[in-house]
């Protein structure tokens, strides 16, 4: 172990996240440096150490020298140590504190609880094949007598629907409430279309969708259990693990519940299909993506960046709306009616709506250096108001109108590797503006090109289609 891993080590143990030991160490080993230096000599990412570094200021540990680029200095290891052995003891004297006065809370629930003398038996038995293991799961349907829940991906569900319709129709004719948990299809209804259309015609079930799949099990009358012991693989070709056992039962039971109430109503994804759609999309969207988006009318654009950066306001984030159809206020008005609290997040600077000419085109020329700074600014801006990250999102129209095709698509290109900042960013195309252009096929292809990422919506007249693509 090298001179500087023994030092991070040390630093753990007076309370250092691992990473923050590590961008300390090399700003105390560099005396003065900036960001990129500190990340080259750390070993961590550039936007982690965007992160870590207002964290270790405010606890004391470093300090920001104004300028450009901004400089960080360490405070004196041995002012550090004693900070970071203070912030332990007042942690320590808090939690020592709150333990005492819970004391006498935990002491009076203990005393009006009454003792239960019940035996438990529980039993867990592997099953460690096919045979077995649809043995176990008809048996458990075949005796369900109120309930069956089971959660699974999409693919897994189409083999367990396969395997078990014949005792899954049985057990909805029994009044059985079934209840099944799976990942969002790719358009309305495929899973239920593909269920009763293929095995189960006259089966009523609620079904619910969701990305957050901790394992996939199978819940009999809250009682017995059968769990897969990986999520890879066919439906019976890894092991399973059954049990009674009243503790772990309910411990999935639980996980069901919780993963029920957040997850979405196949009838949503029906009835409100751009909108489940759209918060499903960006929800997923992480630091660093580039998504071009093509939208037919303003009301399927506000829908999806509307969404996109309310998302990112309820996460912590701050967002920037640049504006190039419409004005400043026109977007915000939008903004209003859309359910947004504007005055609110402008306010606390986690909302900033731009006309393009503050961002983009400066007295009918573009330059990119400007506007990579200015995005650079804004995301360290957001970072040091306590913000969690930064969305932006920009209508680029105004590039079709003052006819600087050739240096959008050079902005495109570079975005997100010339700038090297985590922020994420919709670029808003309007389709009717690319199909006008001098040659669209190839503009799309290039624009395309450099996002990676491409979305869709409005394609009909309710808005209720919409289309991922990945390059």
């Amino acid at each position: 172990m090298s001179f500087s891993e023994k030092n991070v080590e040390a630093l753990i143990d007076f309370g250092l996240t691992h990473n923050q030991a590590k961008v300390y160490v090399a700003v105390a080993r560099l005396k003065l440096a900036s960001v990129s230096q500190i990340s080259k000599a750390s070993k961590v990412r550039r936007e982690d150490v965007y992160r870590i570094l207002p964290k270790l200021e405010k606890m004391g540990l470093t300090e920001r020298l104004l300028g450009k680029p901004t400089k960080i200095r360490a405070t004196p290891v041995e002012d550090a140590l004693s900070i970071l052995i203070k912030h332990e003891e007042d942690t320590a004297r808090e939690k020592v504190s709150a333990l005492k006065t819970k004391k006498e809370i935990v002491l009076k629930r203990f005393a009006r609880t009454p003792s239960l003398e019940v035996e438990e038996k529980p039993h867990f038995v592997l099953l460690p094949d096919r045979e077995k293991i649809t043995s176990k799961a008809t048996l458990m349907i075949r005796n369900a007598k109120k309930n069956i829940d089971l959660v699974c991906s999409r693919n897994k569900l189409m083999q367990f629907i396969h395997e078990f319709a014949e005792q899954m129709t049985g057990a909805a004719k029994k009044q059985v409430r079934i209840r099944i948990i799976s990942n969002m299809p790719e358009r309305e209804n495929s899973i239920l279309d593909a269920i009763k259309r293929q095995t189960l015609p006259n089966i009523s079930l609620d079904l619910r969708y969701t990305d957050l799949q901790p394992a996939h099990f199978m819940i009999a009358d809250y009682k017995e259990a059968l769990i897969a012991t990986t999520t890879t693989g066919n439906l019976a070709e890894n092991p399973k693990l059954w049990t009674n056992s009243h503790s772990l039962v309910g411990v999935f039971q639980r996980s069901f519940e919780d993963l029920w109430h957040n997850a979405t109503r196949w009838q949503a994804i029906e009835t409100e299909a751009v909108p489940e759609k759209v918060i499903h999309f960006v929800e997923q969207l992480r630091p660093t993506n580039h998504v071009i988006f093509v939208y037919d009318d303003p009301k399927g654009k506000h829908n999806v960046l509307f969404n996109y950066l309310k998302v990112g306001l309820d996460k912590g984030e701050a967002g920037v709306y640049v504006a190039s159809e419409e004005n400043p206020n026109q977007v915000r008005e939008a903004m209003r009616r859309f359910g947004i609290d504007v005055e609110k997040h402008e306010r606390t600077g986690a909302l900033r709506v731009f006309g393009y000419e503050e961002v983009y085109i400066k007295g009918e020329k573009f330059d990119m250096a400007t506007t990579m700074n200015t995005w650079t600014n804004l995301y360290k801006d957001s970072l040091e108001k306590g913000f969690t990250g930064l969305r932006v999102t920009g209508e680029m129209a105004c590039f079709f109108k003052h006819n600087l095709i050739h240096e959008l698509l050079e902005y495109e290109k570079a975005l997100h590797t010339v700038l090297d900042i985590p922020m994420i960013a919709i670029c808003a195309y309007s389709a009717s503006l690319l199909n006008r252009s001098y040659d669209p096929v190839n503009l799309y292809t290039e624009l395309a090109r450099a996002h990676g990422t491409i979305l869709f919506t409005g394609l009909d007249a309710r808005l209720g289609r919409m289309e991922v693509r990945k390059m």
